[in-house]
């Protein structure tokens, strides 16, 4: 069973998201496989797709991308943990 991430929207009286962490992965993963091996990704441009409300996700995606075998963070082109990373980075296949 996936875990799932609540979301609430900052506005008043907003409903509350509720973002699996297989649509996670899955967004991670396509938009990975769109770009290919030689160009990377925002993890912006995954929580953007996902909810129209997107900052509160962006720690999520980045717990997400850090269980993904395929998947690599990189910061300055170098590998990083993207649970202990300070700043932005990319991500990308292996």
């Amino acid at each position: 069973m996936s875990a799932a991430t609540n979301i609430r929207a900052h506005a008043p009286g907003a409903m509350r998201l509720l973002v699996e962490d297989t649509d996670i992965a899955g967004a991670i993963f396509a938009l990975a496989l769109e770009r290919g091996r030689e160009k990377s990704l925002c993890p912006s441009e995954v929580a953007r797709g996902l909810a129209e409300d997107w900052r509160p996700l962006m720690p999520e995606v980045r717990r997400v991308a850090a269980g993904m075998a395929e998947v690599e963070a990189r910061q300055k082109g170098a590998p990083v943990d993207p649970l202990v990373a300070k700043g932005p980075i990319r991500l990308a296949l292996k």
